[in-house]
Formats: C-alpha cells, structure tokens, sequence
C-alpha cells in the first residue's frame, strides 16, 4: 500500500494521459496508469521515477464492467484509496454517415460514453463512503458540437457530458467533485499532425500555440482538483488563443 494519494488515468495515452500522469506525479500523486495495452507504460514509468515519482501500469479495457470492477477493486484494497479519477479515453474518428458502420457506431459510444459510466460508477462506489474525490471526464469540441463525418464521436461525446452532468448533480452533494472538461481545440500530437498533412497543411508552418500543449491541459486537471468545494467548476472548456469557437 502507498502513503502517496492515487491519481487514476483511465486512457493514460501517449500525450494528454501522460501529461496528467506526470503533473499529478510531480505533484506528489501515486499514479496509476491503464490502457487497454498495457505493455506501452513502460517508457512514461521510467520517465516519472526518473522525475522521483512512483507509477504502475495495468492493462485495462475500461469496456468491460467485470474488468472495471475487479480492477478498481484491486487498486483500492491492494495500493490505496482513489483520491482522483480520470477517464480520458479517445473516440476520434471521422466517417460519413453513408460509410458510418453499426460496429463503429457501437465502439465509439462503447469508448467515450459506457466506458465513462463504468468507471465513473465504480470510482463512486468507493469514494462516496469515504466522502471525498475528484471524478473527471475528458470531453471534445464533439462533446457540445456535431460537425460533418463526426456522428458516432459527437453522439458519444453528447452522451459523455450528460453522464457528467448527472453525476455532478447526484454526487456533488456528497462532497465529490465531478467535473468535464471540453477540449476544444487540435492538441499536439502525432495524429493531430497528420490530419494536418491529409489536410494539405504543414503543422510545423502554424502560429506558436496554435495547437495546444498537453501540459497545459495538465496543469488545468490539477488546478481543477485543487479548487474549493464553494467553488468547484463543472465543466470547462479550453482553447488556444487562437481557436476559432
């Protein structure tokens, strides 16, 4: 069991997950990572005790509800209690309607809006008894707008927001801080990079902060779970200076 409070990143990728990991860890968290391929923590564990850290990794399909609940019920009774929970798992894809198939459909709402519930429920189940957490969800410009080709990731970003919504309002209360944070705007990253590319664009020709840093969502999770309860902010959304909204 670790004395360090516990950071939980569900969907702990290569950039938006890893900055959060790292912020919280520097902050003094233990950090627990999951993703459904598990074997790609290894480099963000060494880079967060090089930092004098600590971090494990697991392999984790936060679609499924028995692995859910063995999991958290794991980290709980194993390494310690959950003080935060962030689910940031992706959904990003881009098909016409025409071409939007019932298995993608299905996976993308799987990813962004049941997966969301599973692990928001069970990150309630243990933090309510205890009076006290962070839950937060990582939305998109999806979340609160359906743009062209966007049908399944905008309809599992709506679902995602209203899930927020709900729990905020029930947990609240209970003095659990629920929050969901739009991400509206191209974040710098490999993918983003080479939708650019398709797109015709340089990435490396844009404006300085164009695209956003991950370190600065970063330090808006953290600021968010540092906030005091007689003024605990919902949902936010952030953007370069730049962005057009």
């Amino acid at each position: 069991m670790t004395k360090r409070p516990i950071c939980l990143i569900i969907g702990a990728g290569d950039y938006i997950g890893a900055a959060i990991a790292k912020r919280f860890a520097i902050g003094g968290f233990h950090i627990i990572l999951a993703r459904r391929n598990g074997d790609k923590h290894a480099p963000l564990i060494s880079e967060i005790e090089a930092a004098g850290g600590t971090a494990r990794g697991f392999s984790w399909d936060a679609r499924k509800e028995q692995t859910a609940i063995e999991m958290f019920d794991m980290v709980e009774s194993e390494i310690g209690p959950i003080e935060i929970c962030i689910f940031n798992v992706g959904g990003n894809v881009r098909f016409p309607i025409l071409e939007t198939t019932e298995r993608v459909f299905r996976k993308v709402w799987e990813m962004c809006a049941y997966a969301a519930f599973l692990s928001g429920r069970e990150a309630a189940k243990h933090m309510v008894p205890r009076q006290r957490g962070s839950i937060f969800f990582t939305g998109a410009t999806a979340s609160v707008k359906g743009s062209a080709g966007y049908a399944a990731f905008a309809a599992g970003k709506f679902a995602l927001r209203g899930l927020a919504q709900s729990m905020a309002r029930e947990l609240g209360p209970k003095n659990i801080h629920v929050a969901h944070l739009v991400i509206d705007a191209g974040v710098d990253t490999k993918f983003v990079r080479e939708r650019y590319k398709e797109a015709g664009k340089n990435p490396d020709a844009l404006a300085k902060d164009t695209l956003m840093n991950p370190d600065s969502i970063a330090d808006t999770y953290w600021a968010l779970h540092h906030q005091r309860r007689d003024g605990w902010t919902h949902e936010l959304d952030i953007r370069p200076f730049a962005e057009r909204w």
